[in-house]
């Protein structure tokens, strides 16, 4: 299992995001998460498609855009044509979920569902073998800075196990409330992915970044 650290750009200085961009990717940095949201699913409004498209010359990294917003099946083609390389739409918002994971995967990238912390596995269990990522949210989606939801270390470890019997190669990632106690605990109950904002972008953004990684190698050698 890869283990990999996915800076959230919701976090970083718009003034300089080209810069910092090629700062994580100097770091080797290779996910950039890109939180889109619309003021409807989630209260915050962020970016779209023409910062997407403007940083994707920029950067090779693997562009990973989390959709919080209502019908995403109307943009999946969009945010595709703009340079993403994963789609993960929230369970919450899709009228059709198995609909829109077909319409990602027949995008030709990498399908992800999303799920709030209230909303049990158990609702996209059945979906487990049709995606290549699960986003357990660990914090209420819309405002980054949150703090980690402790009941939410459980609904990992279901899903790890979940996957695990099944012998699915789905990853999972977390996102919500990243620091240095709680990478150890989202990675010990079976997240591999984790994105992280303000843990990466406040302060040294490099220094940051292999720290962070230093981190997470030593957390692994521990699970292996």
């Amino acid at each position: 299992m890869e283990y990999r650290l996915c800076p959230s750009i919701l976090s970083a200085d718009f003034n300089r995001l080209g810069e910092q961009i090629q700062t994580l990717e100097k770091a080797g940095v290779e996910w950039l998460h890109i939180d889109v949201m619309d003021g409807d699913f989630v209260p915050s409004i962020s970016f779209g498609m023409p910062v997407i498209r403007s940083i994707r010359k920029e950067s090779k990294m693997f562009f990973d855009v989390h959709l919080m917003v209502s019908a995403p099946e109307r943009y999946i083609q969009d945010f595709v044509d703009c340079g993403a390389d994963s789609i993960t739409v929230h369970a919450e918002a899709c009228e059709d979920l198995e609909r829109a994971i077909e319409l990602i995967r027949d995008a030709g990238v990498k399908v992800g569902v999303s799920i709030k912390p209230a909303t049990p596995v158990n609702d996209i269990s059945h979906l487990l073998e049709d995606v290549d990522m699960v986003l357990i949210m660990t914090v209420q989606p819309g405002f980054g800075g949150q703090k980690y939801l402790p009941e939410c270390t459980e609904k990992i470890e279901e899903l790890k196990e979940l996957i695990d019997r099944e012998e699915l190669d789905v990853d999972i990632q977390v996102d919500g409330g990243i620091n240095d106690e709680t990478m150890e605990t989202v990675m010990k109950a079976g997240a591999n992915l984790l994105v992280a904002g303000s843990y990466v972008f406040n302060g040294d953004l490099e220094t940051n970044v292999y720290s962070i990684q230093k981190k997470m190698d030593k957390i692994k050698s521990e699970i292996d």
